[in-house]
């Protein structure tokens, strides 16, 4: 199995490897900076290179168990045991971060505030939405929300990661609402993204170190996606 570094040190940019499979269009190695698209947020890009060589890596997805790198239409790849360098677009990167952040603190904010638990979100950089079990939604209420998030990131609150067993996992009320369960059997420990005092989720994703980093937040749009399921939009003002 990859050595996913990303899942400890969502700041690291590059890593040394060993390329261990090569199929379908892409490469698989031994340890990655490579975030692998999941949970709504895309998979990382940038460069794998060798000696004599290089490839543009244009996606990052997990095939059959594997973090699998997507290299660029015709790019030529790495063969089985070449020693490479994998280097994430970290601008890419970054606004990923601090977009899935963002994300999390709006989570932590309606549920505190409304009691409203999340029931679908997507994010691309700088730009994301995220559902809500909520009866009605307003222009009114999204600017309310906008004002209370961009004072909840300017407070600073720092953002922990942590591995939690399953057991204890699914007896935390704050994870449990984010659905635990719907996690694979397989998967123990659990890892969890810990926003101090505003939001703890069970996240497989990449976040800033701290809510300041996020920058300010704007609500763009809010809309009615059917009975008890609304629609908040955001967007980075500064991307």
């Amino acid at each position: 199995m990859t050595e996913e570094i990303f899942a400890l040190d969502a700041y690291r940019p590059t890593a040394d490897a060993t390329v261990t499979e090569v199929r379908d269009g892409g490469v698989i190695v031994d340890r990655t900076v490579f975030y692998a698209r999941g949970g709504g947020q895309p998979g990382d890009t940038g460069t794998i290179r060798w000696e004599g060589g290089d490839a543009r890596v244009v996606d990052t997805v997990r095939s059959e168990g594997e973090i699998l790198h997507i290299l660029d239409d015709g790019a030529t790849a790495p063969a089985v045991g070449s020693a490479v360098v994998g280097e994430i677009d970290w601008a890419r990167r970054h606004t990923l971060m601090r977009t899935h952040t963002a994300l999390h603190a709006l989570s932590g904010i309606i549920f505190g505030d409304y009691g409203a638990k999340v029931t679908g979100g997507n994010m691309e950089p700088g730009a994301a939405r995220m559902d809500f079990e909520l009866e009605q939604i307003s222009q009114e209420f999204g600017r309310d929300v906008e004002a209370k998030l961009n004072t909840a990131l300017q407070q600073d609150h720092a953002v922990r990661v942590s591995f939690v067993p399953r057991a204890e996992a699914l007896t935390d009320p704050d994870l449990i609402r984010t659905k635990v369960s719907l996690i694979p059997e397989t998967v123990d420990p659990i890892r969890v993204i810990d926003i101090q005092g505003l939001d703890k989720q069970a996240d497989g994703g990449t976040h800033v170190r701290s809510t300041a980093e996020v920058g300010t937040v704007r609500v763009v749009k809010t809309e009615s996606k059917g009975k008890a399921n609304k629609r908040m939009r955001i967007e980075l003002v500064d991307p």
